[in-house]
């Protein structure tokens, strides 16, 4: 199973072209799942997450952000009138579930930030997938903190009744070090739930490969002359009885232009998991 997470960059910069690079690239890696943040409906009904799903021959789950005024209010008028941001899910197989999770966060930092779950009946078994947009800043941990606690709570009541592993996906905004990243993990601090505890898909990496997924070697990004880092993530839990979940593969996506267009300010990450018996017995230390 192939799995995606990529943020999207919303309206910014040079949007309709993106819109056409961000396909090409999809189109490239055939996933079977793909988890995005970032995406933008406009009023008229348009809805890229749906204009993708279409193109790719995907299901799609939608869910906007109840707070999108403060993000219209970053880009012109033109581009921004009725314009919504939210999370979705594409997904080779049918979704029979989705709830949305409005993440915590103060006054002065709420802008909708929210988490998507979407259950995908897959072949073997049901996936309990879900996608995320944490806060932003560097100065912002303790928020993420509280995000990344009501997420954990979020996937430990939507992930029963399945031997596959839930599959987190998103922009937590955060250093794979971060004091949020590892509360999320559960691996090298106590876990924000009891005892549920997620892989970080990257650990499976080549060591050598680029992993920064927010780099101002993307001219979308170095406007904000931040140093390179990986900021976007595929969690998953613990592998099923018979391998369900466990991470074959894992590297970085659209990370250069596609005819000249860098389809986002971020690089996305692309996943191989395993649907199964393949793999052998997930029994093991």
């Amino acid at each position: 199973m192939r799995v995606v997470t990529w943020n999207l960059w919303w309206r910014f910069g040079p949007w309709r072209e993106r819109q056409k690079a961000i396909l090409a690239v999809l189109r490239d890696l055939r996933p079977d799942v793909v988890g995005l943040q970032e995406v933008w409906a406009a009023a008229d009904g348009e809805n890229l997450a749906e204009w993708l799903a279409d193109e790719l021959g995907l299901h799609c789950a939608w869910a906007p952000s109840p707070a999108p005024e403060r993000w219209r209010r970053r880009i012109s008028a033109a581009d921004s009138d009725g314009v919504d941001i939210g999370n979705a899910v594409l997904s080779r197989w049918p979704v029979t579930q989705r709830e949305t999770l409005l993440l915590p966060a103060p006054a002065d930092l709420a802008d909708g930030r929210m988490a998507l779950y979407a259950r995908l009946a897959a072949p073997a078994c049901d996936v309990p997938f879900f996608t995320a947009h944490l806060t932003s800043g560097p100065g912002a941990s303790a928020v993420r903190r509280e995000q990344v606690t009501a997420l954990a709570g979020f996937v430990s009541r939507h992930s029963g009744g399945t031997p596959h592993p839930p599959v987190v996906t998103g922009d937590f905004n955060a250093r794979p070090d971060s004091d949020e990243v590892r509360l999320f993990g559960g691996h090298r601090t106590a876990p924000a739930v009891p005892g549920q505890v997620f892989h970080d898909a990257w650990d499976y990496a080549d060591p050598f490969a680029p992993s920064a997924t927010w780099t101002p070697a993307n001219p979308c990004a170095a406007r904000v002359l931040e140093p390179p880092v990986r900021i976007d993530y595929i969690h998953v839990g613990p592998p099923g009885p018979v391998g369900e979940g466990h991470v074959r593969h894992v590297r970085r996506a659209g990370d250069g232009p596609v005819e000249g267009v860098w389809p986002s300010d971020h690089a996305a990450v692309v996943a191989d998991l395993a649907e199964g018996a393949e793999e052998g017995s997930a029994e093991g230390e």
